[in-house]
């Protein structure tokens, strides 16, 4: 169920409402950090009453609600102090606190507004139960928080211009919080924000330059990683750069400030991601070693087949070719998985195209001069690739049984159907091989190498069981039943 499914309806929300309220509530966290408040997002609801439909808690203070109260209507006192926002078209304040056996709370009504229309509410639980003299920093983040709810009841925040994806790593209010003016010059930087540049080296305060002299610096030998770096530094645009020099990471992004006329300043936002982008490139490398090394054993398996291919051309035994020729098909199969492995990132094969080309494949090697038609019913999904080696032979030596020895030398079906069961002890692959060919007759499946094969890679390797029977309508099934845990 979607965040507004509830009340879509009776708050008469467009997809461009829902949209912009989307983006609202996936950026309330800076403003609760900010705030130092818990705020809630309120809905008209199906009797028309307020109702709330999501809650953010701050991480720079403790919260006024250790109990989540979504979905239910707002009260009546508070709806009150709801309507005169809406009303006035701005934020208002209670006049009095509101008090708790714990708490004494402060709160606060904002329209939220979008092309001249409110299209929700949002209010604000402060506590103020331990008044004290706020330091330089409490005071500017309340100021900024006080400009954003401002902003949002304009409509002028949050901005469409947002990126609302990017790289992992980005900055929150605790990281380091830059207040700049309408210049870019820098009015407040926190003390972590001081830090983040005090890495890049060269900078031993921020306050009264600007962060674009601090970046174009000579002594700091800064490679700009993103085009946007000088508006986000400006704080000019909503959006997000990097800078990278001496090793250091710092991810920036930038939110300014504006009212209906003009843009008065900005917040600069800003993380060091040294050691995210270290392990972020750690993990490439390894991805990148194990997808050479599947490449090279594939390689390596193509070259073992060529050699059995140009051995069984030499051999004069009829029997000792057809060996020969069975055990190069083997390893071409293998190496098809290793190959599949060599193009991902991940340690799992997608089998459904695997397992069509190995039994197509060893359909026709099976029946040189007759005409065998595949098809797989079902998918088999992703495979962890310490499954998908024996399961590809497992499947290679059924299908290439069904032919040769199920069909016996004439036109005929082979259908793999595939089945994934959840059970209580976990997820389970069925497996049926079936051909339209003679059936077993009552006669138990032979002692050759292909069925050693698979009994040994089904019950050793994949942990799973193995039958033979006779289908009622004609012709052989295998069935495979094999955890997939």
């Amino acid at each position: 169920m979607g965040l507004f499914d509830a009340v879509r309806e009776p708050a008469g929300l467009s997809a461009e409402d829902e949209e912009w309220l989307h983006l609202l509530v996936g950026d309330w966290q800076l403003v609760s950090d900010l705030a130092f408040a818990d705020i809630v997002l309120w809905l008209p609801g199906a009797s028309g009453a307020l109702t709330a439909v999501a809650h953010a808690r701050p991480s720079t203070t403790h919260t006024v609600f250790h109990t989540d109260f979504v979905g239910e209507r707002m009260r009546k006192g508070l709806r009150v102090l709801a309507q005169r926002a809406m009303d006035a078209g701005e934020p208002v304040r209670a006049s009095e606190d509101h008090f708790t056996p714990d708490h004494a709370i402060r709160v606060e009504a904002v329209p939220a507004v979008k092309d001249g229309r409110t299209v929700a509410v949002l209010t604000v639980h402060a506590d103020v139960s331990r008044a004290r003299m706020s330091s330089r920093l409490e005071q500017i983040y309340r100021s900024s928080a006080s400009d954003l709810l401002v902003m949002v009841s304009q409509g002028l925040w949050p901005d469409f211009a947002a990126p609302t994806g990017g790289r992992r790593g980005a900055p929150r209010v605790g990281d380091g919080l830059i207040r700049l003016d309408a210049d870019g010059v820098v009015v407040y930087a926190s003390p972590n924000g001081v830090s983040a540049f005090r890495r890049l080296g060269g900078v031993d305060s921020l306050d009264g330059r600007k962060l674009t002299d601090v970046a174009e610096a000579s002594d700091l030998q800064l490679r700009i990683a993103d085009e946007a770096l000088p508006l986000v530094l400006a704080g000019r645009m909503p959006w997000r750069a990097e800078i990278e020099a001496k090793g250091v990471g710092l991810n920036l992004r930038a939110i300014p400030l504006r009212d209906r006329v003009r843009r008065y300043g900005a917040l600069v936002l800003v993380r060091d991601v040294t050691e995210l982008r270290r392990r972020e490139q750690e993990l490439v490398s390894k991805d990148a070693t194990i997808r050479e090394i599947h490449h090279r054993v594939k390689n390596n398996l193509q070259t073992v087949a060529a050699l059995l291919r140009m051995q069984a051309r030499r051999m004069h035994s009829e029997e000792g070719k057809a060996g020969l020729e069975a055990a190069m098909h083997r390893v071409q199969v293998i190496a098809q998985v290793h190959e599949s492995l060599s193009q991902g990132l991940t340690q799992s094969v997608p089998f459904d195209d695997l397992v069509d080309r190995q039994v197509r494949m060893a359909a026709e090697l099976a029946s040189p001069g007759f005409h065998v038609r595949t098809r797989r019913v079902g998918s088999f999904g992703d495979l962890p690739s310490e499954m998908a080696t024996p399961f590809s032979l497992v499947l290679n030596e059924l299908v290439a049984n069904a032919v040769e020895h199920g069909l016996a030398d004439r036109d005929g079906t082979v259908v793999v159907r595939v089945v994934r069961v959840q059970q209580l002890v976990g997820e389970r692959l069925l497996v049926d091989v079936e051909d339209d060919g003679a059936g077993l007759g009552g006669v138990s499946p032979g002692s050759g190498l292909g069925t050693q094969i698979v009994r040994t890679l089904v019950t050793a390797d994949l942990s799973g069981s193995i039958r033979w029977e006779d289908r009622s309508e004609g012709g052989t099934r295998v069935h495979l039943d094999v955890p997939l845990s």
